[in-house]
């Protein structure tokens, strides 16, 4: 016989592991510390995560198949997951241990190391194999986003016509970058009530987790299949017509806008990429959504999601350790939530305290554009993404953060930085009207950080940009500008990277 593993974010009966089993086969899934501690969780996922993992083990013996499930307070729980595989195997005798393709590099060297043999089978609830990654990404000079996603459409369908896109354009991204205006009616992600199964793990995360960031209650994320659909069935619904004109947009008070927040339910399983993406289009074809709010939706689903991953494991497992720029400071308090006066970050990371999510530009452009522009270690900066966020896997949010957002690959993922002064948090917020400091203001203690800190970024690392063809109207503004000038702005972000230093509230 042998033992067929299930990890906490491989939640879906169409698993190949699941497959591959046959009669006696016994499934084995485990709550263990060392995943829910080996980077400081937000209780909100690690309750996410083990209340998902008990419904679907009742799920599978539902359907006939015999589990053997540990939790978190067994006290004869291993403490990690090769662990529990070599007491399941002493236990039943089991040979060897099948499993799919795990999401992180760091569980997949466990199991390849450890002492029982594993079979890996390939992760197919993805659209693109890591095989037809490879082949795309072969011989090329520069992996960008455009042309794989519009490999990804071709290969799916999706929003086709023939071998033309839909509407005649491959990206409706120009119609997406409207502001949003605040609206009483907007109903923001479907919200589910804890069942007793969810209420235990939450009383058990409380007892285990209840020092670390985040906060664990309220709890409304969806544990099941069942309530998965109902929160894309509610999307698709209520939210997706006006998705597409703000998905950039942030919005003092609305934490969500139209953001479909069905990220958790995919990364863990409950969801397919491609039923998600089909429903999506299904409701563009009805008329009930327009083209600019499908084609972007899709964007995100079949192109980035997938492109994310490909580069994640093409890159290999040095990849978390890259550090291009440098950077080398620490990641300020304000990001566990120490003071900070402006009003973008605190608003950033409340949100991320209170919900365990935030949106995609409010990670790239509020703190993950701050950590860039401060400086801070990547791999500190990695570190937070990974435990604050539901939706974080190393997979998905690894190329993310320390590529898109921090630059530390040196261009693999992004062909320049997303650097960005106030301004463009004015043009896309309303966060700067109660903000405490004036985002017009470069200089002067009432300035901006991110205006002094942006030009600071540039000037600093000049070498490596300045010949970078996006770049070149950035570099020709800041030598346009009086000598003087830049001396006071240059000094002003000096002071402010001190000050984050030694701690003191910026």
């Amino acid at each position: 016989m042998r033992l067929i593993l299930v990890l906490g974010d491989q939640l879906s009966h169409d698993l190949s592991a699941l497959r591959e089993a046959g009669p006696g086969d016994v499934v084995v899934m485990a709550e263990v510390a060392g995943e829910a501690e080996y980077v400081p969780h937000h209780p909100k996922k690690i309750a996410l995560i083990f209340a998902a993992m008990r419904h679907f083990a009742d799920e599978l013996r539902k359907l006939g198949r015999e589990v053997i499930y540990t939790r978190l307070d067994d006290p004869d729980n291993a403490g990690t997951i090769m662990g529990e595989l070599l007491r399941r195997a002493d236990e039943t005798g089991a040979g060897e241990v099948i499993v799919t393709q795990p999401g992180e590099w760091r569980v997949i060297a466990a199991l390849e190391e450890g002492p029982l043999p594993v079979r890996i089978l390939p992760d197919d609830r993805f659209l693109c194999s890591l095989q037809d990654f490879e082949a795309w990404a072969e011989g090329r000079r520069e992996f960008r986003l455009e042309w794989f996603y519009r490999e990804m459409r071709r290969k799916t369908g999706l929003m086709m016509e023939g071998d033309k896109p839909a509407g005649g354009k491959w990206n409706f991204d120009h119609d997406n970058r409207k502001r949003a205006t605040h609206d009483l009616f907007r109903p923001g992600p479907m919200r589910f009530a804890p069942d007793a199964v969810t209420r235990e793990v939450m009383d058990l995360v409380a007892a285990r987790f209840g020092d670390s960031f985040g906060d664990l209650h309220p709890f409304w994320f969806g544990v099941t299949r069942g309530e998965a659909l109902r929160a894309l069935n509610h999307f698709i619904a209520h939210a997706l017509p006006g998705f597409g004109d703000v998905q950039d947009a942030m919005l003092t008070g609305d934490r969500f806008l139209n953001h479909s927040v069905l990220s958790i339910y995919l990364n863990i399983g409950l969801l397919s990429p491609l039923e998600v993406c089909q429903r999506v289009e299904a409701a563009w074809k009805a008329g009930d959504v327009p083209i600019n709010a499908a084609e972007g939706f899709i964007r995100q689903v079949i192109g980035w999601r997938e492109f994310v991953r490909g580069i994640y494991f093409r890159e290999g497992p040095d990849y978390v350790a890259r550090n291009a720029l440098g950077h080398d400071r620490a990641l300020p308090a304000a990001y566990w939530g120490g003071e900070t006066r402006m009003e973008c970050l605190r608003a950033g990371v409340e949100q991320t305290r209170d919900e365990a999510y935030a949106h995609h530009i409010q990670r790239l452009m509020v703190t993950g554009n701050f950590a860039l522009l401060a400086g801070a270690d990547p791999g500190a900066v990695h570190e937070w993404y990974l435990a604050v966020y539901a939706d974080a896997f190393e997979w998905v949010e690894a190329p993310n953060t320390l590529g898109m957002s921090q630059f530390a690959d040196g261009g693999v993922v992004g062909s320049k930085p997303y650097a960005a002064s106030g301004n463009y948090i004015n043009r896309m917020s309303d966060y700067c009207r109660s903000c405490a400091y004036d985002v017009k203001a470069r200089t002067g203690p009432g300035a901006c950080p991110l205006n002094p800190l942006y030009w600071h970024f540039i000037d600093r690392h000049r070498a490596r940009f300045v010949g970078n063809p996006r770049m070149a109207t950035v570099y020709r503004n800041w030598e346009r500008m009086p000598e003087a000038r830049r001396t006071a702005i240059l000094a002003q972000g000096e002071a402010i990277l001190r000050r984050l230093e030694t701690g003191e509230v910026v």
